[in-house]
Parts: structure tokens; C-alpha cells; sequence
């Protein structure tokens, strides 16, 4: 069989792993169900174009284990393969599928009928108990399956069967190159993880020309460096569209609710028991004030993974985006990776292309089984890679998890994480808020009805006061984004006072 043979003959021993470990979960299906109760869901791609042909070497050597003398006779794939064809599938798609088809003799079941509509009149017509998927980890819907995991409930009954769910972006075009075979022409053209052709572009990442009219000419897929940006090319849908200017809370924030808000939390005791001061929450705001994000909320929580869990979940719902910082390491108390896993609702897995990092990082101290930091949120997790950083920041779904331990690190972060964001489409920049300063030597008695007047006057702005000291003077403070009402403001409190009650500080 031409697979097995151009695997065996590979040097790659991560590739032969892989592969021996997916050819036992399919030979290990194929012992536990007959020919007529399998079956395989085919759509084109390349993971279920590597699924394919693992499916075929594993029949193969499944059939060759049984009778001696049919080892070298060509063994024909009888397993059903079932196509969801769709009309919003790119053409390229549609007759890659058929041409697999009428290549490898196919016998396939093409369906226009959504999922799981189009799977519950199948299984009612054929006698299917299990069907091969190629799902991997860090695809959307792996997240909670093993290599054999029932269907969900109130799904017809099947068992799921994932022979390549531990293989990474690398894995996939390693065997593909490796054993030569036919894929999609689309990954040739820039295409890295194909969707419709409504939600799917050309991965930007792999743009070779930029300028003017000259037209965009991409790199094939299997260059593209880190594979956990390979869903970069699916376009972000954005619900939110901020506004000019943040409300001053004196009634209802219809402002902020349609404002891009960020919340920030701190993971750590040691700032708790008041051990350290923690300066970089007051640097994050100021960060997420400059690309024009408001902050909704500033935490501390306790090294603890319920604690951290409840934060996250609270914070992920209401915010359009989270940043969590501490508690990132090897100790005991670093819990914040698995905090946010449980405020997901997934677990912890190993992650191959994070240790590999790691162990760039850190040599052999801590690899293998026994490194913990390698596990990350399963099904939710995307590396964020930039040349200026060791290891990748970690991004799951809406919450950014921060390695920084002071604000020097911080703002090394914040730059990369910037940079990649607003190029990947990840991240909204608009006008920066702006801030202005009175001080005045008024008792705050004196100054309350006053700036309650000029607050409902001006309710696009942020309107508020404070002192730093007992005795010292009232520090007022209009935050916006338009320059030229906060000066009317300021303008407007001025004038109920005499000239000299008020100065403008920095």
C-alpha cells in the first residue's frame, strides 16, 4: 500500500507516530463494527482528505492481516462516504470531492440537506454505528471529544470516531506532502482552513505582494508557520460598533453598552495580602484607553481555579474582551490557564506546538508528561505568535492570557499582541479617549451641584473628581473622545465659579 510505504520510508518519527497511533484507532473501529456500520464523512478539506487516506492504508492492512496472499493485490475501499454538498462550498471544493471520488472509487452518499437533518434520514436508511471524522483538536467542535465519542445528545445516535484528533497543523501537511497526494487546489493559493465562500479568504500571513494594483499572490498553505493561526483566514464577523464617547454613568449607559469594553483581572494573592503593588492594571487601562477601548471593570482574584473561573465567566459574557494576568507558571499556585478552561467548560490538553516552544525556552528541564504549561484550554486555543516574544501569548475565544510580571514585559507584550491583532482582524482600533484636569482648592460640598449640572449637560463624556491626599486639592477629571466637548465642559464648570477657582493641570 503506497501510504504505508512512504510513511515507513519517512524520517520524520513524529509523523510515523502519528500515523501508527491513527491507524490503531481505525483498525481498532473496524474490529468493533463490520464494513456496513462505518462509514466516512468527506467534505473536501484537507483534514478529511489526510483521514482518507489514513482510512484506506488502515482497511488495507486491516484486510492484509486477515488473509496472507491479498498483501499485494489491490484491495478495493468499500467504506460509505458520506458529502454534505452545499451551495456555498467553493467550486474548488465540489470537484476535488468528485474527482476523490471517481480516484479512489468511492462509494458516496452526497446529502443537501443540512448536518443534522441530512444524518438522521441516513442512519434511518442504512444500518451506520460509527463515522470516521477529521476532527483535531483546536477545531470548534472538538472541544470534550476522545478518539471515540458518542454523538451529542439530541443528535441521532453514532459513535464518533477521531483518528487524527491529536494531530497538529504540522501532522496534516507533513503526511500530505510525505505520501504525495492530491489536495485541494485552493491551499496552494493562500488558503489555510476552508469554510464557505461567504466566511473563507486567502490567509494574510501568507501574502507574498501588498501594493497598489498589483494583484495579492500567496504562499501555499504548508508554509504557513504557525499552524494555530491557520483559522486566520476566516473572516470575523463584528457586532460591535463603538461610539464617540463614554457615558458618565448619572443615567443609563446606553453609551457603554454599545462601546467596545475590555475588563482587566489580576491573578494573585501576594497582591491580595498586599505583598506586592500590582502597577500593571493602571497600565492596561491607559493602553486600552490609547486604541480607544473602555474599561469596564478592574479585579483581583485568588490563586485559586474556582476563583478565577467565576471571574473569567462573569467578565467573558459582558466584555468584548478580557486580559488576565498572573498566575502563569509551573508553581502550585499558578491556576490561570486552568481557570479559564473551567470557565470555558473544557479541559486541559497537552498541546504539542506550545511544549515545542517551551522546550526552546526552558531545554529539557521540564517537557513531556511532566510539563503541565503545555496543556492549554482544549478546542478554544490560539497561539499568538510574534518574532519579539520566546512563547506565544495565549488567546482562548475573547480572553487574552498575559505572561507579564512587571510593566516593562507588559509593554513588550502589549506592542506584539497589537501588532498581530489588528493585522489578523482579531482587534478594533478607533480614536483614543481623551483626558483633561482641573484642580481646585472648592470643598467638595461646594463643587457637587455644579458638576451633577455639567455631568447631565455632557453625558458622552466621563465626568468624575477625586483628591490623592485628605487636605489636598480636588483633582476633576472629563474623559472623551471628543476634544471640543471637553472643553465646553471644562469651559461650562469654570463658569459657575469665580476665574481663579479652577486650573488645568497635566
Amino acid at each position: 500500500m503506497e501510504i504505508d510505504k512512504a510513511i515507513k520510508e519517512s524520517d520524520d518519527k513524529r509523523l510515523k507516530t502519528k500515523y501508527n497511533n491513527a491507524i490503531y484507532v481505525i483498525q481498532r473501529a473496524l474490529a468493533l463494527y463490520s464494513i456496513d456500520e462505518v462509514a466516512l464523512s468527506f467534505n473536501g478539506g484537507k483534514d478529511s482528505t489526510v483521514l482518507l487516506h489514513l482510512l484506506r492504508a488502515g482497511y488495507h492492512l486491516h484486510k492484509s492481516g486477515k488473509s496472507k496472499s491479498s498483501e499485494d493485490a489491490e484491495i478495493t475501499f468499500p467504506i460509505r462516504t458520506i458529502y454534505f454538498e452545499s451551495s456555498s462550498a467553493f467550486p474548488e471544493i465540489n470537484s476535488f470531492t468528485y474527482d476523490a471520488a471517481f480516484t479512489y472509487k468511492l462509494q458516496m452518499d452526497i446529502i443537501r440537506l443540512d448536518f443534522k437533518s441530512g444524518l438522521e434520514g441516513l442512519l434511518q436508511a442504512k444500518p451506520i454505528k460509527a463515522i470516521f471524522l477529521g476532527v483535531r483538536i483546536g477545531d470548534p467542535t472538538a472541544v470534550g471529544q476522545e478518539q471515540f465519542s458518542p454523538s451529542s445528545p439530541g443528535w441521532p445516535p453514532f459513535m464518533r470516531v477521531n483518528p487524527i484528533l491529536d494531530w497538529s497543523y504540522r501532522d496534516v501537511w507533513a503526511f500530505l506532502l510525505t505520501c504525495k497526494v492530491q489536495y485541494c487546489s485552493l491551499y496552494d493559493q493562500g488558503y489555510t482552513s476552508i469554510g464557505s465562500i461567504h466566511d473563507t479568504v486567502p490567509n494574510e500571513l501568507l501574502c507574498k505582494t501588498k501594493s497598489g494594483n498589483i494583484e495579492e499572490k500567496f504562499k501555499p498553505a504548508y508554509l504557513l508557520h504557525d499552524g494555530r493561526l491557520e483559522r486566520a483566514g476566516r473572516v470575523k464577523k463584528l457586532t460591535s460598533q463603538p461610539l464617540s464617547a463614554l457615558s458618565n454613568g448619572l443615567k443609563e449607559d446606553s453609551h457603554l453598552k454599545n462601546m467596545l469594553t475590555a475588563s482587566v483581572i489580576a491573578v494573585g494573592d501576594e497582591i491580595l495580602f498586599g505583598t506586592v503593588e500590582d502597577q500593571m492594571a493602571s497600565s492596561l487601562c491607559k493602553k486600552l484607553h490609547s486604541i480607544g477601548w473602555a474599561v469596564s471593570h478592574v479585579a483581583v482574584t485568588r490563586n485559586d481555579i474556582d476563583s478565577v473561573a467565576d471571574e473569567v465567566e462573569r467578565q467573558k459574557c459582558t466584555n468584548d474582551m478580557v486580559f488576565i494576568y498572573g498566575g502563569i507558571g509551573p508553581l502550585h499556585s499558578d491556576v490561570t490557564v486552568a481557570g479559564v478552561a473551567k470557565a470555558f467548560g473544557v479541559r486541559m490538553a497537552p498541546d504539542e506546538e506550545f511544549e515545542e516552544y517551551l522546550r526552546h525556552l526552558i531545554g529539557e528541564k521540564c517537557t513531556g508528561d511532566r510539563n503541565e504549561m503545555a496543556q492549554l484550554p482544549e478546542g478554544i486555543t490560539e497561539l499568538v505568535h510574534h518574532e519579539k516574544l520566546a512563547v506565544p501569548l495565549i488567546k482562548c475565544q475573547n480572553v487574552i492570557i498575559l505572561t507579564a510580571t512587571n510593566v516593562v514585559e507588559l509593554d513588550r507584550e502589549w506592542d506584539c499582541l497589537i501588532e498581530f491583532m489588528t493585522s489578523t482582524g482579531h482587534l478594533i482600533t478607533t480614536e483614543p479617549f481623551l483626558s483633561k484636569r482641573l484642580a481646585s482648592t472648592l470643598s467638595d460640598v461646594e463643587v457637587a451641584r455644579p458638576l451633577s449640572e455639567i455631568s447631565i449637560k455632557f453625558p458622552d463624556l466621563y465626568i468624575g473628581g477625586y483628591r490623592k491626599s485628605r487636605g489636598g486639592p480636588l483633582i476633576v477629571t472629563f474623559e472623551g473622545k471628543d476634544e471640543t466637548r471637553i472643553s465646553a465642559a471644562q469651559e461650562a464648570l469654570c463658569q459657575k465659579f469665580h476665574s481663579a477657582a479652577f486650573s488645568e493641570i497635566n
